[in-house]
């Protein structure tokens, strides 16, 4: 841990290991085997290295040196802004497809309902003696009878769904 301190903290600095060996009064060599950790200095020279260093002897001997990071809220509202805007373009995605599914919904019923009206009920005129004519006939008219019956109160929740989805500026 100490040689890797010795140059992290040489190299932030910006000494070379002959520039600091000449400010310490040693061999370039000596600078090189601590921080190879073949050597370790003396309790004397540590504090010489701390002051040619500017550095305090604990960091030195324990602390890990930390390149320097932004800001840690910096990062934080960055991130969060970049999740608020995916959130609310999905949002508006969102909307936008239930607001023309409702638009959908609405020109349905108003073809179908179009569509029944102009056919008249055919199926009232076929032969009922026959049973497969007869049920389907059957089938035919409660489809129409339900469709009838339930279709104006989808349409009027679709017309609020319209409503409610529309962009407002």
């Amino acid at each position: 841990m100490l040689n890797e301190n010795i140059k992290s903290i040489r190299k932030s600095k910006g000494f070379s290991q002959e520039e600091l060996a000449i400010k310490l009064n040693v061999v370039r060599q000596t600078i090189s085997k601590w921080e190879k950790g073949l050597s370790v200095p003396d309790s004397d020279m540590l504090i010489s290295i701390s002051e040619a260093l500017e550095t305090p002897v604990s960091i030195l001997l324990g602390e890990t040196i930390d390149e320097p990071k932004m800001d840690d809220l910096k990062v934080i509202s960055e991130k969060l802004e970049i999740i608020n805007l995916k959130l609310a373009k999905r949002k508006t995605t969102r909307r936008k497809i239930f607001h023309w599914g409702f638009i959908s919904l609405c020109g349905l019923i108003v073809i179908i309902f179009a569509v029944l009206f102009v056919l008249n009920s055919p199926y009232l005129d076929w032969d009922y003696n026959n049973p497969e004519t007869a049920v389907m006939g059957v089938g035919f008219h409660a489809l129409e009878w339900l469709f009838v019956r339930v279709s104006p109160i989808a349409l009027i929740v679709a017309i609020g769904g319209v409503v409610l989805t529309r962009e407002k500026k």
